[in-house]
């Protein structure tokens, strides 16, 4: 197992004690350091969400609700609601901070939403590599597609298979003349074309053949053009 492959495991299971990942993990000491890390950190936040709820909590409601008069009933369903539009207004925001993408008429968030994460989760660990891949490189990924590339529209520094999801993808870092982006090819169509965004990166989302074709670049990055370009490139068995 390559560092690559351990890292993106180990982030996703601190708890993952399969043989292979024990070994990954006792083979160097920064994969140790890193276990380690986050399996304290998975326990901390494991603490952090334990609240102890006392054994007679639901009969001194029922309790209190029963031997009170109507107006202090009234009352204690004002504090509920109140208690639960926090609640309502604490997921939003939770939900904000997972996925902070700025939806867009027609936008596929689920498939955008797996896209950013990986662009986050792996960056730290592609952003240096250079393997100056070459085209029939490329080509030889994407024939569990059906499809190839006629033409290389730049640099190609990355190119693997990856998990998209529940679905593998073809997962490619190239540049273009508006900078460095990352292109993922999943087998799964959306239904149009839809640009989607977070505080720190942009990209879009569309569709060909019977797959999706997703480029993500910085923020304020045109990554539309090279999406066109990538699409007029590519050719798909019959």
């Amino acid at each position: 197992m390559d560092d690559l492959e351990f890292r993106r495991r180990i982030l996703a299971d601190p708890n993952d004690n399969s043989q292979d990942m024990v070994a990954a993990r006792n083979s160097s000491i920064a994969n140790r350091k890193l276990s380690d890390e986050l399996l304290q950190l998975d326990a901390k936040l494991e603490s952090a969400l334990k609240v102890n709820v006392p054994d007679d909590l639901a009969d001194r409601i029922l309790f209190h609700q029963s031997g009170q008069p109507e107006r202090t009933q009234s009352k204690m369903r004002f504090h509920l609601a109140i208690a639960a539009s926090v609640a309502f207004a604490f997921g939003l925001f939770i939900g904000q901070f997972n996925s902070q993408i700025s939806p867009a008429p027609g936008y596929t968030s689920e498939i955008a939403q797996v896209a950013l994460d990986h662009v986050y989760t792996e960056a730290p660990f592609i952003n240096g590599i250079d393997e100056a891949v070459s085209l029939q490189q490329v080509n030889a990924k994407l024939t569990p597609f059906g499809s190839e590339l006629s033409d290389l529209p730049g640099h190609v520094y990355y190119v693997n298979h990856c998990g998209f999801g529940d679905k593998n993808a073809l997962h490619m870092v190239m540049a273009t003349d508006s900078g460095k982006v990352t292109v993922f090819v999943v087998p799964e169509q959306s239904q149009s074309m839809s640009p989607f965004s977070d505080n720190s990166l942009q990209g879009v989302v569309m569709p060909i053949q019977n797959a999706s074709l997703i480029v993500v670049g910085d923020k304020g990055q045109d990554v539309t053009p090279v999406a066109n370009r990538l699409k007029s490139n590519l050719n798909w068995e019959i």
